[in-house]
């Protein structure tokens, strides 16, 4: 079995194995299909409905760097995730 990456989600260490989504990830994190990437600006939770990078509601900020596509970006070591808007 290939070496686990370890890497950050919300402040929480996750691992997930090379070529891991970073949704997959965040739901490893959170322990629960129902996965929560950002709110709308009317506040409301938001997550991946597509799973191929078009509805865009999959977005979350990865290594300082927002609007990044989770379904869509590779997990990588040390990886830094943000969703939902929270602080880094």
């Amino acid at each position: 079995m290939p070496e686990m990456l370890t890497l950050d989600v919300d402040g929480r260490s996750v691992q997930v194995a090379p070529g891991s989504s970073v949704v997959a990830a965040i739901a490893r994190a959170t322990g629960t299909a129902g996965v929560v990437t950002r709110e709308s600006v009317s506040g409301a939770q938001r997550g991946p409905l597509c799973g191929m990078g078009v509805c865009q509601e999959c977005r979350v900020t990865i290594d300082g760097v927002r609007h990044r596509l989770a379904c869509q970006t590779l997990c990588t070591q040390g990886m830094n995730i943000r969703t939902a808007g929270k602080a880094a």
